[in-house]
């Protein structure tokens, strides 16, 4: 499935990460005491899950020869009401879709690869080298 590494230095909190054969760098915002050199961790698992239901739901519309013309995928993570933390994703889809078709992308994001992922737990299993 996936790899991908993470190294940070001396350098406050900016992190090279390689995933995919991609560099990206990770960092912490002024506030937190780094430079905002990158996306922070939990922008990168909001950018995670948004990037597989866009692509999802992009396959979707065109497996079905659907009329989408863009889809557009808001989140936002916070705690619930119940302290628990939450993400609320919001779908914006453009084109000439009807009310059932709409529907049926709404009920495809619910089922995406990442977001079945997120709402089962992941296990994560440690080890030092």
């Amino acid at each position: 499935m996936a790899r991908g590494s993470a190294h940070i230095g001396r350098d406050t909190y900016s992190t090279r990460i390689e995933v995919g054969g991609h560099a990206l760098t990770g960092d912490e915002p002024a506030r937190n005491g780094g430079r905002n050199t990158g996306p922070a961790p939990y922008d990168y698992l909001l950018a995670g899950l948004g990037a597989c239901t866009a692509i999802t739901l992009r396959m979707y519309a065109d497996r079905k020869q659907w009329p989408v013309e863009a889809v557009d995928v808001d989140l936002h993570l916070s705690h619930g009401d119940d302290g628990a933390m939450l993400i609320r994703r919001s779908l914006a889809i453009s084109g000439a879709l009807d009310d059932a078709q709409k529907s049926r992308m709404a009920e495809i994001a619910e089922k995406t690869p990442v977001t079945l992922t997120l709402k089962a737990g992941l296990r994560i299993a440690t080890t030092l080298v």
